[in-house]
């Protein structure tokens, strides 16, 4: 039987994983890490399973980290701060919960004999230009460098873009707006990102659970559009006439959000509906200097490369989440 931790698991991720997991008869127990009470006890209520326990605690106590990773075979690292703004206006605080916090979970669970230890990461952590996507990088790059030292415990991370309906993203704020009979704030009409549903997130993490190995990182291909078009269908779903107002790219925003490198790339396995970002190597130099390295796939997978939904195509996508169904 599996026990299994999920940080920040009262967040939109961590909840659902734990009621995916719940489902698992391979589980035996299920922890529930984090700061905030008042959503852990909403939580409890909605779900009352003899599987949950709750602990109370904050990632940037390796105190209480230690103790609630005691005993645990499988940790889902979902604990941070994401919002953009935040770390403008707060980049330490991103400091001490993504990267100090990241590093107390990863070394916690090394000492504590965890199997497996998966990162949820953002596409903000390629090509950084804001405070969070920096600390998510180095959050990665510590993810990679525990892995290459580490004899039992394995580490590897899952990464992906916008999680469509999750608390902070534009589809829960569009709604706000809907609802108010405010106009839908847009920052550039031709910005793009990348579209992936919180259940499309589970069986990314699903699938690092069985295929992760020490420093891998997993990337679903997802498609992706416009902030234009998702307000467009957003509107129609809702049949509104508030229309849209474009108010300029807030800072620290990208037009286009990248999920792999070319670089990653060149390095990556692709597994069909994923690509597996392999970050640890054997160093056969012998083999290296007379043979070269055979070229992998060129260029970097960016939100205005992938494959774009219109609106109908998004306004369907849209329809098919639990947010918006609760909603119509």
């Amino acid at each position: 039987m599996t026990k299994l931790l999920v940080t920040g698991g009262t967040g939109s991720f961590g909840e659902t994983m734990v009621r995916s997991a719940l489902g698992d008869k391979k589980i035996s127990e299920i922890i529930v890490f984090s700061r905030d009470e008042k959503k852990q006890f909403e939580l409890r209520q909605s779900i009352p399973d003899t599987k949950l326990k709750f602990i109370v605690g904050d990632v940037r106590d390796r105190d209480a980290v230690d103790d609630a990773i005691k005993g645990v075979d499988i940790v889902f690292h979902a604990a941070a701060l994401k919002q953009v703004p935040t770390g403008e206006f707060f980049p330490m605080e991103m400091v001490k919960t993504n990267i100090l916090g990241s590093s107390n979970i990863f070394a916690a669970a090394e000492q504590h004999g965890v199997k497996k230890v998966i990162l949820l990461t953002t596409d903000k952590a390629v090509y950084p230009i804001n405070a969070m996507g920096m600390s998510k990088a180095m959050v990665e790059k510590l993810m990679v460098a525990r892995a290459r030292q580490s004899a039992k415990t394995i580490f590897c991370a899952v990464r992906y873009g916008n999680v469509m309906a999750s608390r902070g993203s534009v589809i829960p704020l569009f709604y706000d707006q809907i609802k108010a009979e405010k106009k839908l704030t847009i920052t550039d009409p031709g910005m793009t990102r990348f579209l992936l549903s919180l259940e499309d997130a589970i069986e990314l993490v699903k699938f690092a659970v069985v295929h992760g190995r020490q420093g891998d990182i997993f990337v679903k291909k997802s498609p992706a559009a416009t902030i234009e078009n998702i307000a467009e269908a957003m509107l129609n779903i809702f049949r509104s006439k508030v229309g849209t107002s474009v108010i300029g790219t807030r800072e620290g925003e990208k037009l286009h959000e990248t999920l792999v490198t070319a670089y990653e790339l060149a390095n990556a396995e692709d597994m069909g509906e994923y690509y597996r970002v392999v970050n640890i190597m054997n160093q056969d130099y012998d083999r290296y200097f007379k043979k070269g390295k055979k070229k992998g796939i060129s260029g970097d997978h960016t939100s205005d490369k992938a494959k774009q939904l219109n609106v109908s195509e998004v306004e369907s996508l849209l329809r098919s989440l639990d947010y918006i169904k609760k909603r119509t």
